[in-house]
Parts: C-alpha cells; sequence; structure tokens
C-alpha cells in the first residue's frame, strides 16, 4: 500500500503529505479517542511516515456543529503517535485563542467556508504592524522536546540544541553552539531565510518548507562544522562559515 493509499482513504481525517517537511493534519471532528484509535491503526500501516514528522494541525475544516476543542489534549495525542505539531489552521476563535495560549504560530484558514454575515460598522484602522520582530534571543540550553518560536523574526540561540528540541523562526536563525535538534527557518514561506550554525549535527533543517534530515546531512562534508544554509530553488545548500 501506497503512502497516497493511506493518506485518503481515512473518512475521520486528512494528512496531506507532499515534497514539503511539514504535514497538514485536517480533523473532520474532535472526537479525540477515536482520533487516537484511527492513529494507532495508521501507524501500524507505515511506521516511518509517522516518526517525528513536523505537523500542522487544520481546524478550520470542523463542522460548525462540532463543540469545544481540547488542544492541549489534541497536541498530546498527537504527539504519542510521533507528530509533533509546530502551528495550527484555524478560523474559530476559541481555536485561535487557545492556539495562542500556546504560543503556536496560527496560519490563516484554507478555502473557507462562505457564509453571509451581517454588515459590520468599520472599525477604526489600526496602524500597521512592522513585518520584522526584534530578533529572539535565547542564551540558556533548549533541551530535548522543547519549543522556540521567534514570530515575525530572527532566532539567536546562543547555548547548545538538544536532540529533540526544535527552533522555529519567520526570519533566519542563529545557533552559536552546538546544534542537535531541529532549526526551521522562514517557517511562513520566506525564502531568504538563513540558517547559521557553529557544529551542524541538526536533526533537520528546513527553508520555507524546503529540508533535509539527518540521514542527509550526516552524509555532507561539512557534517559537524559551522555552516551557513540558504535556499536555492527548492534545493537547501550548505556552505561552509
Amino acid at each position: 500500500m501506497s503512502q497516497a493509499d493511506l493518506l485518503e482513504q481515512d473518512p475521520v481525517f486528512q494528512l496531506k503529505g507532499s515534497m514539503l517537511a511539514i504535514t497538514v493534519m485536517e480533523l473532520a471532528h474532535n472526537d479525540l479517542a477515536r482520533l487516537d484509535q484511527q492513529l494507532t491503526e495508521k501507524v501500524a500501516q507505515a511506521p516511518n511516515f509517522f516518526s517525528n514528522t513536523p505537523l500542522v494541525l487544520a481546524l478550520d475544516k470542523l463542522p460548525d456543529g462540532e463543540g469545544t476543542l481540547d488542544l492541549v489534549e489534541l497536541m498530546a495525542v498527537c504527539r504519542k503517535h510521533g507528530l509533533r505539531t509546530l502551528a495550527v489552521r484555524a478560523n474559530r476563535e476559541a481555536d485561535i485563542a487557545a492556539a495562542e495560549a500556546l504560543d503556536l504560530p496560527v496560519l490563516p484558514p484554507s478555502g473557507a467556508r462562505e457564509r453571509l454575515i451581517e454588515p459590520a460598522p468599520k472599525a477604526p484602522e489600526k496602524p500597521a504592524e512592522p513585518e520584522l520582530k526584534p530578533s529572539k534571543i535565547v542564551t540558556t540550553p533548549v533541551r530535548g522536546g522543547q519549543q522556540v518560536y521567534a514570530q515575525g523574526g530572527d532566532l539567536i540561540v546562543l547555548a547548545p540544541v538538544s536532540a529533540g528540541a526544535e527552533l522555529l523562526a519567520d526570519g533566519n536563525i542563529h545557533v552559536y553552539a552546538p546544534m542537535r535538534g531541529r532549526a526551521l527557518a522562514g517557517i511562513k514561506g520566506n525564502l531568504k531565510a538563513r540558517i547559521f550554525c557553529q557544529q551542524m549535527g541538526a536533526e533537520l533543517l528546513s527553508i520555507a518548507g524546503q529540508y533535509k534530515v539527518a540521514e542527509d546531512l550526516r552524509r555532507d562534508p561539512l557534517w559537524g562544522e559551522a555552516v551557513h544554509v540558504s535556499l536555492s530553488g527548492d534545493v537547501l545548500n550548505i556552505t561552509r562559515l
């Protein structure tokens, strides 16, 4: 059975895979016990596909009649089966608020349903927010299981990053220490984002969705060296610093 067959036959949710590093899981309802059972069956059919897979949780397709979703519990179910939540795609206010409380990026809905709404009074225009925010600087080690996100700017890490840790940034990522976790720069599509690390030992490097995993990185002659990672077309270029 092919990976595509596995992703298309499930009536409760859809996992949409592509050449990108990140998988999108569209939920059809919020029955977490049922989802847990179905993910168990999926893992049994294709265990390698579900090994530390970066994930976007798409909640914008949930039926209007569905009640409140426990996002923390949902993420725990996904993590149990090797799916690591990086962002949420949502349109309901409660889901957006829950994601923001967990410091998760919120992506806009995809193909949102058409709804008839009453015209609302025009609100005063707010001043436009700057595209780039100040860099986020981390001075302590990033442990396995931790996730650090620099929204709207660069992420600068001045301490080691352990295996199992995740660094996310809308802009560039700088690691001035050994880098053994996962680094995903330009996660909202910034093709000009870069990754810099003092000692490359990463599990995954990604820019704007294009990625290389540890199996590929270990074959690179610069493995363990100080490197600069950039994107050319759909290929990650790794050069010596």
